[in-house]
């Protein structure tokens, strides 16, 4: 029998993706298939390059073509990625657009953003971040470029900063690290509007914003000047931080505003000393996120413990997920894989969001 690519096509209708319940044929995803003699190579296109299924994919194709074609061939898998968007006139060159979100101050939010920046930077994804946090900024410390100035570029545009692969950009560099801002509602969202649209991102498949606490001035010039992809929540498992989670988390349900929530993410979930590694100690109380989650009908995306190093390295202005090895990095990296999972399917299941027109009852 002739191998030919319309064969392999066939074969590969099999192989379904786990996240959009498709086959990889009818969703697009194969491309560039060469057969020379009994070498078959061909190239999956993935949702998002941090795609946790990303292996399980390459040997269900392996297998596919093997069994539904012939045993002799010599199959060549190439995984790449093109990271699905909605339509976003505002910023066209950035896909999507993801705030990071809490209730309260105080449940590490910020380093969580961080750190799911750089583990999404590790895998290939394009990646910005954004300090939405007028009042409180934190972004120059946790990348260390704490009293540094941005350039202009021609345009007359910010250039951001770039650390380990992150695009970053911060009221804190425009001001002094020591400088209180004591601005009042309007001149911190025209703070905002300036650092999202006078920065030449460039590219970017992911623009996370690292937003305040609670809800304001700041999340409704967000989602009015941009169209917010989705919106992840941060928590705590104390019963006072969940409940002003849920109450930070529920704006974005709001009918005018409409943003999906992508899930919930619960930090300092338990304690685990170093000598004693194998041990959890639920200093905080336990199932929090999980009720939070539940609450606001979506996903508990991930669980990080309280680990002596988190701190340390924010503090040098090196986030931990930039170490690829070690427990803790590896919970950002599983969480960031998760979350590019679940920003692939609200694309493919869920209409874009629209910028908000808040009117006066």
């Amino acid at each position: 029998m002739q191998v030919t690519k319309d064969i392999i096509l066939n074969a590969l209708r099999s192989v379904d993706d786990p996240d959009l319940k498709k086959d990889i044929v009818t969703l697009g995803m194969v491309k560039e298939i060469e057969i020379n003699g009994n070498l078959v190579s061909f190239t999956v296109v993935l949702t998002t390059p941090a795609c946790p299924m990303k292996e399980q994919i390459r040997k269900a194709c392996v297998n596919a073509v093997k069994l539904l074609v012939s045993q002799s061939l010599e199959v060549t898998v190439n995984m790449t990625a093109n990271v699905t968007s909605i339509e976003n006139k505002t910023i066209p060159e950035v896909r999507n657009i993801i705030a990071i979100s809490s209730g309260k101050g105080g449940v590490g939010k910020s380093t969580i953003a961080a750190n799911l920046a750089v583990a999404l930077a590790n895998t290939g994804a394009k990646v910005g971040l954004l300090d939405a946090d007028i009042y409180g900024p934190s972004l120059p410390i946790l990348f260390g470029f704490e009293g540094k100035k941005p350039y202009l570029n021609d345009a007359n545009k910010l250039i951001p900063f770039e650390q380990h692969g992150v695009k970053l950009m911060s009221i804190g560099t425009l001001v002094s690290p020591q400088q209180a801002i004591v601005w009042r509602g309007p001149m911190a969202s025209k703070a905002l509007r300036q650092l999202i649209f006078d920065s030449d991102w460039g590219e970017l498949d992911y623009l996370l914003i690292d937003m305040p606490p609670g809800t304001g001035d700041i999340h409704l010039t967000l989602v009015q000047s941009l169209p917010v992809t989705g919106a992840v929540v941060i928590t705590t498992p104390q019963k006072l931080a969940v409940a002003d989670a849920r109450k930070g988390a529920e704006m974005f349900r709001w009918d005018q505003i409409n943003v999906p929530i992508l899930g919930v993410i619960e930090n300092m979930a338990y304690f685990i000393p170093d000598e004693a590694p194998e041990k959890k100690y639920y200093i905080f109380g336990e199932n929090g996120g999980k009720s939070l989650a539940e609450a606001l009908e979506t996903e508990l995306i991930g669980q990080i413990p309280i680990r002596q190093g988190i701190a340390e390295n924010s503090d040098f202005g090196t986030p931990i997920a930039v170490y690829k090895s070690g427990d803790i990095a590896k919970v950002y990296h599983e969480i960031a894989g998760t979350l590019a999972q679940k920003i692939a399917i609200r694309n493919a299941s869920v209409s874009p969001t629209l910028k908000v027109e808040i009117r006066n009852q």
